[in-house]
């Protein structure tokens, strides 16, 4: 596989620019440059992208505009609504309930709150990685403030049943957040019918830039600041707009929701066939993850006595971009808690492999990808002491 036929297949760790997306930024970036918090022409402008942005937001995921506020991007977004919730909220109590496979974003915030004195309930998840709904009901309790679950896992593609779960917690009048920052994009999202209080989003999943983000927080929401400074998002997020971000965000999320039936359609038909492709050619595999409740374009499997690092590496030398799990943990060589808490063991974790899917990506990348998998599988299994099949193959 030559330089020029590169194929990237790690898209829930970032996604290119769409060429759209980047033409209707460029101007914001010179002859456009105000700062929407300036009362002259130049600032006026900025301001009135930035309004246009939170209606085109707004819009896709049946929400008020005032209930869109910007960030810098998903870290941020899911913090604040942690912490900002919990904070403003401690009158009722200061137990928050959460999934043990959450992002780290919502997982580390979590398990520091719990240092500095609340209480986090870490809600299982079977073999498949969802949550059970009759714990989760068992978990709720009069001190409960929020319940934080995951739209759809980064790492696994799993779809969590949102709409029961914001019932729910509905029924119980407990805010419920969700992590949609892999979702959005991808699935149909409707906060008024999921009954969601905030939801993150982060522009570089679906075609916009990095360094943007957006949080839903729905009116009557109690919510603390995570900064203080200027008085920009009704003094809740100061800082000055990344109007240029903004405006991408907003243009990546109007262009990925006009295709989305048809495109999630295509990259469902696309997962399949590697996933089949790579079961049906390599022995001992393991599909990690619902098999139907997941992102159309998540696959992640696990190859038996092999390190993933090594599988990675041998990919990349092939022209292949994956990853063994979430972008943000990759420098870390502990197992991803992802693959612990569905009950895989150390080494089969360790021996992962996602591959997710884009617009770009066509069958024959899939099919590549596949007959690039099966000789680098059996050289690898082939030097490992554990592997006595693959000596005998």
């Amino acid at each position: 596989m030559t330089e020029k036929h590169r194929i990237y297949l790690d898209h829930a760790a970032t996604t290119p620019v769409n060429q759209e997306v980047l033409d209707t930024m460029i101007p914001y970036f010179n002859s456009e440059f105000g700062n929407a918090s300036s009362v002259y022409s130049y600032g006026r402008t900025a301001r009135i992208a930035i309004e246009k942005a939170k209606n085109t937001i707004a819009d896709v995921i049946h929400s008020l505009d005032s209930e869109i506020f910007f960030t810098s991007g998903g870290t941020e977004s899911d913090n604040w609504a942690i912490r900002g919730v919990m904070q403003a909220n401690e009158k009722k109590g200061k137990h928050i309930i959460t999934s043990t496979i959450e992002h780290h974003a919502v997982w580390d915030t979590c398990k520091k709150l719990k240092k500095e004195g609340y209480e986090v309930t870490f809600l299982p998840v079977d073999g498949d990685g969802l949550i059970n709904i009759n714990e989760l009901n068992e978990a709720i309790r009069e001190d409960t403030v929020m319940v934080s679950i995951m739209f759809a896992n980064n790492e696994i593609g799993t779809i969590q049943p949102i709409e029961e779960i914001g019932a729910l917690c509905k029924e119980k009048n407990v805010l419920f957040h969700t992590d949609a920052i892999q979702a959005v994009g991808h699935l149909e999202i409707d906060v008024e019918k999921m009954n969601i209080n905030l939801l993150s989003m982060s522009a570089h999943k679906f075609g916009g830039p990095k360094g943007v983000g957006a949080l839903y927080v729905k009116k009557g929401t109690r919510i603390g600041n995570l900064m203080y400074g200027g008085g920009q998002e009704k003094s809740k997020r100061p800082g000055t707009y990344n109007h240029v971000g903004i405006i991408g965000l907003a243009k990546a999320l109007e262009i990925s929701y006009k295709n989305i039936k048809d495109e999630s359609k295509r990259q469902l038909e696309l997962r399949e066939a590697l996933i089949q492709g790579i079961s049906d050619n390599i022995e001992e595999v393991r599909l990690n993850g619902h098999p139907t409740k997941r992102l159309p374009n998540n696959v992640n499997m696990s190859f038996k006595y092999i390190e993933g690092e090594s599988l990675l590496l041998s990919l990349d030398i092939m022209g292949i971009s994956a990853s063994s799990g979430s972008a943000c943990t990759s420098g870390s060589l502990d197992p991803s808690h992802v693959l612990l808490a569905i009950g895989l063991d150390h080494a089969t974790a360790h021996g992962s492999l996602r591959l997710t899917l884009g617009e770009t990506n066509t069958r024959k990348d899939i099919e590549d990808t596949i007959d690039a998998l099966i000789p680098i599988v059996k050289r690898l299994r082939n030097m490992s002491p554990l592997y006595v099949k693959g000596e005998q193959s």
